[in-house]
């Protein structure tokens, strides 16, 4: 099967909206790292030593390859990366091989069936 790796970050308190719209796109899971920050073109502000800079989740879903780019999309809307400085981006990566996905796979073979 042709997966993709769809990683979201996202500013603290949009992951559960760039979820749902990820699974109305057609995700079938995703995995939440929590607490990460992160640095931009500016450096982080700083008060006293400690860090100003927002926290951000990093969202990884894993998908079947011909839905990733609607799902890209649908998270970037929902998270409002292209109007909200700040607010998260998102990329694709090819997944060569995986694992472990005995209980997605109907799931995911599903929605390529869709597809064709």
């Amino acid at each position: 099967m042709n997966l993709k790796l769809v990683v979201a970050l996202v500013k603290e308190g949009g992951s559960e909206a760039v979820i749902d719209a990820a699974r109305q796109a057609g995700a079938t899971g995703a995995t939440v790292i929590t607490n990460c920050r992160g640095e931009g073109l500016e450096p982080g502000k700083t008060f006293l030593g400690l860090e100003l800079a927002a926290q951000m989740d990093v969202v990884l879903f894993l998908v079947a390859a011909p839905r990733a780019r609607e799902i890209l999309e649908t998270i970037a809307k929902a998270g409002h990366f292209d109007e909200e400085h700040g607010a998260g981006l998102a990329f694709q990566l090819a997944i060569e091989d995986a694992v472990g996905l005995k209980t997605q796979m109907p799931a995911l073979l599903e929605e390529v069936e869709e597809e064709v």
